[in-house]
């Protein structure tokens, strides 16, 4: 006899207590192998697949896409055990047919629980246990969906489009995540549209297509419906609708973000201490390197090595504050996070022991974990655990910044961008490329002796790099 067991959203660690459903991998009455991935959810953190411990059938999914939900809450019910003959599971899952092809010796892994209950990983069982079964390859017998033994929350109703297209069978072939964001924003089932891309992917020009068709009868009122260029009270009902403006959830990476930023204002007493340096010769270093032949040396690279010598000289600065204990926390490693832009939103990834790595070290994890924001593949540990950030505002065209402390880091160094500016070189008016840097920094940590002694050093090694050869 089959047994139906319930999976719930597994504690993702690093602090997280929620996630959004972005994506269902699987549907009700489909066989799943153990530590299959049944969900693709996003957190304050990383967009993840959630692995199901259970083999067997799934009978019931609780919660939409683009729904929160609480660590613990059900994701889903799966039913398991016995013999892995189709009646068994036919009658844990009324409706819901065996895999074609599949023998019940391959079946007999419902059985088998992997106790896995981490979000992206599997365990490190043999091959055979691991078995994912394809949706490409076996045909499902699909029914209406079974009772299963508590409520799943209903799924809405897709959005009717102006033309009827075949539902997809299994996940919908969707790897953007700004073509999933667009659709959720504007209602449309992705279930309903049909890709133009290799092997039936959904591009954004199909979502932006079916977007349109959706609008266009609301595009166009009849004369009878046109609205009246009688002006209307600002006291009217209609106004104080047409000023509400949009509200936008804060979830999510921008609910993350405003969390953090809300603690570090509210609890760390920070100051800000900037200063313009001359660059030139920084800029000269590296064409210098990378003219040598090898890898290339990127501005940020070198940026870290000198953030890295600097908070050699003052410790300070790589700390944190308990106040529960009221202790500074000296810490021994430099973890530099660095601020990039994503689709997504704002995030930081962390460069673990960067005072450890070389520039070519530091080159190289800054471009894969650049690549990894980009595709919103970073995972919780790529994301925290960092010491100390540097912020290269720059790259958006502006000079200046006050930036937000990291909490529960102590700094941030910021770093505008890089253009020729009148200069005084030697005595003598030029033209140099020079740079603004600015540090916001934990009061409570040091004064503005040592921040300042800080940012002079950072400064010093951007005008001249060769005093970074008396620390080596």
């Amino acid at each position: 006899m089959a047994q139906v067991l319930e999976f719930k959203l597994p504690d993702l660690g690093e602090g997280l207590t929620e996630a959004e459903i972005v994506r269902w991998l699987v549907a009700v009455g489909d066989v799943v192998a153990i530590d299959q991935p049944v969900v693709e959810v996003e957190t304050a953190k990383a967009m993840v697949e959630v692995p199901c411990p259970y083999g067997g059938v799934v009978t019931a999914r609780y919660g939409e896409e683009g729904t929160e939900l609480p660590v613990g809450a059900p994701l889903l019910t799966v039913a398991v055990g016995g013999t892995g003959a189709p009646e068994e599971l036919a009658e844990a899952a009324p409706g819901a047919a065996p895999t074609v092809g599949e023998t019940a010796a391959e079946s007999a892994v419902s059985s088998e629980y992997s106790g896995n209950v981490l979000v992206g990983y599997g365990t490190a069982g043999p091959a055979a246990r691991r078995r994912r079964v394809r949706h490409e390859s076996h045909a499902v017998a699909k029914a209406p969906a079974p009772a299963p033994v508590a409520a799943p929350v209903a799924v809405a109703a897709p959005a009717p489009v102006a033309e009827a297209v075949p539902a997809h069978d299994g996940p919908v072939p969707v790897i953007s995540p700004l073509v999933r964001k667009l659709a959720r924003d504007r209602g449309l089932d992705l279930r309903e549209v049909r890709g133009s891309g290799p092997a039936g992917l959904i591009l954004r020009a199909d979502v932006e297509l079916a977007i349109a068709a959706l609008e266009r009868p609301a595009a166009a009122p009849t004369p009878a419906a046109a609205p009246s260029r009688v002006a209307v009270p600002a006291a009217a009902p209609s106004a104080a609708v047409a000023t509400a403006g949009e509200r936008v959830p804060l979830r999510g990476v921008r609910g993350a973000v405003a969390d953090k930023l809300s603690r570090s204002r509210t609890e760390i007493p920070d100051a800000t201490c900037w200063v313009d340096a001359d660059a030139t010769e920084l800029m000269a270093a590296r064409a210098a390197m990378n003219a040598a032949g090898g890898p290339k040396i990127s501005l940020l690279a070198l940026l870290a090595r000198i953030c890295v010598h600097a908070l050699a000289r003052f410790p300070e600065l790589n700390s944190t504050v308990d106040m529960a204990a009221r202790e500074i926390v000296r810490l021994p490693a430099v973890h530099l996070g660095f601020a990039a832009q994503t689709p997504r939103g704002l995030v930081v990834p962390v460069v673990k022991d960067a005072g450890t790595r070389t520039a070519e070290s530091l080159t190289a994890e800054f471009a894969r974990l650049t690549e990894a924001a980009r595709e919103s593949a970073l995972t919780p540990a790529d994301l925290t655990g960092g010491t100390f950030t540097l912020n290269n505002y720059g790259v958006f065209g502006v000079d200046g910044s006050t930036p937000i402390i990291n909490h529960p880091e102590a700094a941030m160094l910021g770093v505008g961008r890089i253009i020729p500016k009148p200069w005084v070189h030697q005595g003598e008016l030029a033209v140099r490329q020079v740079v603004q840097l600015s540090l916001t920094f934990d009061h409570r940590v040091c004064d503005g002796g040592t921040a300042g002694g800080f940012l002079r050093y950072v400064a010093d090694c951007v005008e001249q790099p060769a005093v970074l050869l008396r620390t080596l």
